[in-house]
Formats: structure tokens, C-alpha cells, sequence
């Protein structure tokens, strides 16, 4: 099956920057890792972490931030282990060594990634984020035949005995919403092409949300309960926009990529 691109699959990117090279600080790396939760691995007990190796792909540049097209399979941040710290994170910080990772995706998920250059834009970013003036697109295949459009919106919590799976909960979750919009149904495979657009930003929240409505995204290890029967072989979920005023220069940015199916 071929599948068809959508709007979001036009890159039209403008680089305004220069890469700056410098040597990588370990020392300054050791002391920054404790400032956040390392990675969390799937629940497979067999899993072994291959990341992909190809160069590091980057959508934008300013003096301020960097933003990388991250491949499915690559964790965003360093896991525990020694041999689960490969990560977008660290190859970032080889290029920039003060470079600040300002939200994260999943393993699974490929798409775009940003990163703040220094202290300045890192606490920049955080506002902007927390003042949820960033929009966000994903495109994602599911199972299923998904009405045009609608909202989810439905408390999510982690499920602290299965980490990191999370799930819905009415009494004790904190408050998520997700937009959908069908782009294409195959029905030859029973799969919906979507847009999804996340209002919030809760972990694995756009997984299970389509799950929740009956539509888990193809590929799924965690929500679907036959990932193994992907047409793609991953999870197809890929984060394919990010539009928002740069917070040092005011310019307006919006970064998109190629979806990689």
C-alpha cells in the first residue's frame, strides 16, 4: 500500500543560523543529566535498544534554538542504562554543548525535536510552553475507520505498576485534550489516516487517546493489541509541525518535515 502525503509533508524550512562547532564538554554533560528523568524503556523484557545511526537532521537554526527531524527507534533523552544512553539528546549536545532538550517524544515516535541553545531561550521555550502557544501536528495511521473529526478529551494518569504504559482515570488524572481530523481511509487495510492535534501535553497522550475511542495507532507496542500486524513495521506516529513565535526575536517560525509514510 502507498500512502498518500499530506499537508504537512512540505518542508519549508529557513535556516537563519550557523552551526558553531566546539568540543564536547563531558564533564558539563555528567552534571546536566541529573536535571532530568532519564528515558523510560518498553515493558518488553526481551527488548534491545538499536537506535538508528544515520547523521543528525537539522530543520532549523538560530543563536537561539535548534530544531532535529528525530528518527523512530532513538529516545529523546538518555535511559538508565549505559547501554540506553544513544539518544537525540546526546548527539545534539556533540554539535552545541550547552544545548537544552524542551520537550521530548517518544522511542517509537519520529518527528520534529527542539532544543534551546543556552539558558536564555531554555527558560523562553518553558513559558512558551507552558502558556501552550506552540501548535503541534502529528500525523498518525490507525486501525480503523475514524469519523471526520472530533476531540478527546479524557484524564490521563500513569499506571505506576506498568510504567511507563499510562491510562485513563475520571477521579485522578490530570486533564488532556486531542483534536483528530480523518486525512484518508484505506479501506483495503482498515486503516485511517490522521491528523492529530494535542491541546495538552501529557505522556503517551495522542497513544491513548486513539486508543480510548477505539482507534489505537497502527504499530503500537504498548496500545495496540496486534502492533505486530504494522503495514510499516513501527508505530506509526510522527510529529510533522511545529508553529510558534520565537520568543527571543518574535519572529514567526513554522517548521515542517517529510512524513516517512
Amino acid at each position: 500500500m502507498k500512502y498518500k502525503k499530506s499537508e504537512c509533508f512540505n518542508t519549508q524550512i529557513q535556516n537563519n543560523g550557523t552551526t558553531k562547532s566546539s568540543e564536547y564538554d563531558q564533564d558539563y554533560l555528567k552534571s546536566d543529566l541529573k536535571y532530568f528523568e532519564p528515558a523510560l524503556m518498553p515493558l518488553n523484557t526481551h527488548f534491545v535498544y538499536a537506535p538508528p545511526q544515520q547523521a543528525l537532521v537539522i530543520l532549523y537554526e538560530d543563536d537561539d534554538l535548534v530544531i532535529i527531524d528525530k528518527p523512530a527507534g532513538l529516545l529523546s533523552v538518555p535511559g538508565r542504562l549505559p547501554e540506553h544512553h544513544d539518544s537525540a539528546y546526546l548527539r545534539v549536545v556533540e554539535q552545541f554543548p550547552l544545548a537544552k532538550i524542551t520537550h521530548r517524544l517518544d522511542m517509537a515516535t519520529s518527528g520534529i525535536l527542539m532544543f534551546a541553545k543556552h539558558r536564555d531561550a531554555e527558560v523562553a521555550v518553558s513559558k512558551m510552553f507552558q502558556a501552550r502557544t506552540v501548535k503541534k501536528n502529528y500525523i498518525a495511521l490507525v486501525q480503523g475507520k475514524l469519523e471526520k473529526q472530533g476531540q478527546v478529551d479524557v484524564p490521563l494518569i500513569t499506571d505506576w505498576e506498568n510504567r511507563p504504559r499510562q491510562m485513563v482515570h475520571y477521579e485522578l488524572g490530570k486533564s488532556a485534550q486531542t483534536l483528530y481530523e480523518r486525512v484518508e481511509y484505506y479501506e483495503n487495510q482498515d486503516i485511517s489516516r490522521v491528523l492529530l492535534t494535542p491541546i495538552t501535553g501529557r505522556s503517551h497522550q495522542l497513544r491513548v487517546h486513539m486508543m480510548h475511542i477505539g482507534h489505537p495507532i497502527t504499530g503500537d507496542e504498548i496500545y495496540h493489541p496486534e502492533p505486530i500486524k504494522s503495514p510499516l513495521g513501527r508505530m506509526a506516529l510522527h510529529a510533522c509541525l511545529l508553529e510558534f513565535k520565537q520568543p527571543l526575536s518574535g519572529i514567526d517560525l513554522k517548521i515542517q518535515g517529510s512524513v516517512p509514510f
